[in-house]
């Protein structure tokens, strides 16, 4: 246990200061079973945002289902997965790890969510009633035998509440996976990212999947005749939180800034520290047209986030939780198409 905190708390703890770290091994994490430091607990949803000079909507083909090892997941039935080990890796945020089959995957999709569940009561019948929140693990998808949960928990939060108190030995209920966008190596030439607090999770998931896929490339015409040039996707983020220590996974973000010349990262936070070198205030318009690509076919722009942060950025959902109005009045930002995406 003491093990597994000490690393867990090397990837995950938030790092305020400008200092390089160089962690040995990165390539050899999933090997070791420990945390990649993805995808994580979301309060407000995942969206992804396409950029398009008119309103036609777009569809995405989901792919056929390919063969490989036994699921741990089941879409229609809820599970229960033993809690083996916990930590705390921030004031507010605590990491949980679950266990299944080692012969057997998990089952997630890039990017997909999965439900868990817990009892709260009984109704009026007499019948156990259930709180459901969604979740996007931050272990690699193809982890065999467990997969973790990075949790903020808040003081009102039913769910994480009820996380928080588990011991290694219970269990929760999951259900899943829940998929909105299927991402494919090369669907575009340029991902941007807007991010706060947690919602980082569901978009690290994405920036690993594109960073550890050498076929993740496009091709580009050179200045030259019939030259082509060879151009990794580029990844683009923004992200928000209250301050310097309330930034999960920084230091995961850093390292994998500093070795792949494709990811850009750009921090903001609402209460800078003293020597904090970032961006200062909520994300704004000047932000997004300063960080993210531009409008185009080949660019995709993706959301996650708290409540907030989502009807700033992009609207709220309609009530039923399907797609809301796609329109953010406060940062003037038009002609933006996006499906909202329960999870993390």
């Amino acid at each position: 246990m003491a093990t597994f905190f000490r690393r867990v708390t090397r990837l995950v703890t938030p790092i305020t200061s400008s200092t390089n770290v160089i962690m040995n091994g990165l390539k050899d994490q999933s090997k070791s079973r420990i945390p990649l430091g993805a995808i994580a607990a979301v309060s407000g949803g995942i969206s992804y945002l396409y950029y398009f000079s008119s309103p036609t909507m777009v569809h995405l083909d989901h792919n056929s289902e390919e063969v490989g090892p036994k699921a741990a997941l089941n879409p229609d039935k809820w599970i229960e997965f033993e809690l083996t080990e916990k930590a705390r890796v921030s004031h507010n945020t605590q990491l949980f790890r679950f266990s299944f089959d080692p012969a057997a995957k998990l089952g997630l999709d890039i990017a997909s969510c999965l439900l868990t569940r817990a009892p709260q009561g009984e109704n009026a019948e007499g019948k156990t009633k259930y709180v459901i929140r969604p979740y996007t693990p931050i272990s690699d998808p193809d982890a065999k035998g467990y997969f973790d949960l990075l949790i903020k928990v808040y003081p009102e939060g039913k769910m994480s509440q009820h996380f928080a108190s588990l011991k290694p030995g219970d269990v929760i209920e999951v259900k899943g996976p829940i998929e909105k966008l299927r991402y494919t190596p090369n669907m575009k030439k340029h991902i941007g990212m807007i991010a706060g607090g947690s919602g980082i999770t569901p978009m690290l998931q994405i920036i690993e999947a594109i960073l550890k896929n050498s076929d993740d490339n496009t091709k580009t015409f050179g200045w030259q005749k019939n030259l082509w040039l060879i151009v990794q996707t580029k990844v683009s983020l923004i992200y928000a939180n209250v301050s310097p220590d309330d930034i999960l996974l920084k230091e995961k973000l850093d390292i994998l800034s500093a070795s792949h010349p494709n990811l850009k990262i750009f921090y903001t936070v609402d209460e800078p520290s003293k020597n904090w070198r970032g961006g200062a205030g909520y994300i704004s318009k000047d932000m997004i047209v300063k960080g993210l690509p531009s409008p185009s076919e080949d660019t995709l722009i993706l959301v996650c986030g708290p409540p907030g942060l989502m009807n700033l950025i992009s609207g709220e959902k309609a009530k039923d939780r399907s797609q809301g109005e796609v329109y953010s009045r406060k940062l003037d930002i038009q002609k933006i198409w996006y499906i909202n995406f329960d999870g993390g």
